[in-house]
């Protein structure tokens, strides 16, 4: 499979495409790629015409030029849709690319033939007092770096978050770290009501990114959709390959 590129929404998006029969759209994770699905890819190329890309900003695609929020990635899955002639398909997010499908499908149902979300986010997590105890002593503690440590305030604070901030957000730079604020701070679950495509939700039972009470969720708010458990972690269609394959091909069937 050649990676091709176009240019979509001002941006260069890289893509790839593979097999034959009716469109299926898988859509990668926050600061993942292409590669990072190729497992679903591979799985489902017998059967149908497979397309993946590199979402703006990540793997061979151009980042935005503005700070984008998670419609903003919906918004350029349309163009995607719309470059590539798809009309209608069917569609598998993971991770962040699942919630970029919860807007999609809610404000685009009439492209969307069945919907898979695995460990996807979307829903905001809840702020238990350990939560804010630990916002609090991040708080201080990066007070106290910026008082005692010399040197010029704004290269300060790059220093603390690239010392102390999550791996997301060491790993991105530049307008992709706002992005990044931007995007872990929305909540989709008002869409979530809104979507009408059967819809498959696969979890690992040892998420810690997105656990499994978010799952739980989209599947009381999602009208027509249920909930399949995996033994594995964030990546629990890696973990549980055998389990995860056996249930997206008999929803795709």
């Amino acid at each position: 499979m050649e990676l091709t590129k176009k240019t979509i929404e001002s941006l260069g998006i890289t893509y790839i495409e593979a097999g034959e029969g009716e469109p299926l759209v898988v859509l990668h994770g926050w600061g993942a790629n292409i590669q990072s699905v190729m497992a679903i890819v591979n799985t489902l190329k017998d059967r149908f015409h497979v397309y993946a890309y590199d979402a703006p900003g990540f793997g061979d695609s151009a980042e935005p030029q503005t700070v984008w929020g998670t419609e903003d990635y919906a918004r350029c899955l349309e163009a995607v849709l719309k470059a590539l002639d798809i009309e209608r398909a069917d569609f598998i997010g993971h991770s962040f690319g699942g919630k970029t499908l919860s807007v999609f499908a809610a404000k685009h149902p009439e492209q969307v033939n069945r919907l898979c979300l695995v460990d996807a986010s979307g829903v905001l997590p809840k702020r238990t007092l350990s939560y804010y105890l630990q916002v609090y002593s991040f708080k201080a503690l990066r007070k106290l770096y910026t008082t005692i440590v010399p040197g010029d305030k704004t290269e300060k604070l790059q220093k603390f978050y690239a010392r102390f901030g999550s791996d997301d957000y060491q790993a991105s730079q530049g307008l992709m770290r706002r992005t990044f604020v931007k995007v872990v701070n929305e909540s989709t679950a008002h869409y979530f009501a809104r979507i009408k495509a059967p819809t498959l939700l696969i979890w690992g039972d040892k998420d810690d990114a997105t656990p499994l009470y978010m799952a739980r969720v989209f599947e009381a708010s999602i009208p027509d959709s249920g909930l399949v458990v995996l033994d594995g972690g964030h990546f629990s269609y890696v973990d549980d390959y055998g389990t995860f394959q056996a249930a997206i091909r008999s929803f795709f069937n």
